[in-house]
Order: C-alpha cells, then sequence, then structure tokens
C-alpha cells in the first residue's frame, strides 16, 4: 500500500496517510527557490478545482536538488500562502532520494520508475498520481506542468466512483 505510516506536517502535527485512502492524490517534492516553484499556482488550482470531487493534493518540501529550500517548516509555510495562496496539505521537509528518503517515496518510486526505469527523484516538481484504489496512476516530469494533469485527474476521478 503506497499510502500508509504517518508524516509530519508543516505545523508539526502528525498525518496518517491512510487518512486519503479513497482520494485521488497528488503527491509532488517541492522547493520554494526553484525555476519550477511557480507550478505551485497550478497545483492550487488543481486543487480547488477537484478537491470537493475527491482530489488532495500534497505536498513535500524537499532539499535534496541544488539546496531549493533551504527554509523552516515556518519559512516555507508563509512563503507557499503569501507568494501562491497554498491551502492544500504541506508536509514537513522530507528526503526522496537516499538512505534517508522518506517510506512514502521509497513505495512511489518502486511503484512507478522514472525515465530508463530508474527510481531515484531527478529534480524539485516530480508528481505522483494515486488512484482511489491506492494504486500509482502514473509519474510526471518536473516540466509537467500541473495544467497538463487534468485529464488524467478527471478519469481517475471519474474512476470507482
Amino acid at each position: 500500500m503506497i499510502l500508509t505510516g504517518e508524516m509530519a506536517r508543516l505545523n508539526g502535527e502528525q498525518q496518517q496517510l491512510d487518512d486519503y485512502q479513497g482520494h485521488v492524490v497528488l503527491v509532488v517534492n517541492t522547493a520554494s527557490e526553484c525555476g519550477f516553484t511557480p507550478q505551485y499556482e497550478g497545483l492550487e488550482a488543481l486543487w480547488k478545482q477537484y478537491k470537493e470531487q475527491g482530489l488532495m493534493i500534497l505536498g513535500f518540501p524537499c532539499n535534496q536538488f541544488g539546496h531549493q529550500e533551504k527554509g523552516s517548516s515556518e519559512e516555507i509555510g508563509a512563503f507557499c500562502q503569501k507568494n501562491y495562496g497554498v491551502s492544500f496539505p504541506m508536509f514537513a521537509k522530507i528526503e526522496v532520494n537516499g538512505d534517508n528518503a522518506a517510506p512514502l517515496y521509497q513505495r512511489l518510486k518502486q511503484a512507478a520508475p522514472g525515465v530508463l526505469g530508474t527510481e531515484g527523484i531527478k529534480w524539485n516538481f516530480t508528481k505522483f498520481l494515486i488512484g482511489r484504489d491506492g494504486q500509482v496512476i502514473d509519474r510526471y516530469a518536473p516540466t509537467t506542468k500541473p495544467e497538463a494533469l487534468a485529464k488524467d485527474i478527471e478519469q481517475a476521478l471519474s474512476a470507482g466512483q
């Protein structure tokens, strides 16, 4: 099962990932000082458009790529809210690669390897779409803009209703 265990939210509270079972979930590793950071705007638009239908977007700040997420949880939260109005769930900073990779990301990478079958996350704003059944539907490159996922999200939301 992909969505299992618990992880800390930006506010320090623990969140059971099992709470998201039955939803369509978009998991994204994020950063505040990245060329892809403006994707927060598109992610927020998707969240507002589809949350009532069962979409959850989960943001996971990560500082493993070019040290583009240096801030504390409070700084990250303030940045996301002030600059992009982010209201979808954001989690505490994690690692997505290496020995200290969060178990969620270990499972995601195994379920949906990247280009040429490599598992490693290549950069910030890699996205994973998980269906209501808890299975990974697809993995999207950082260059894939959130709005390009709308059709896949709509299909996932209509499946299994």
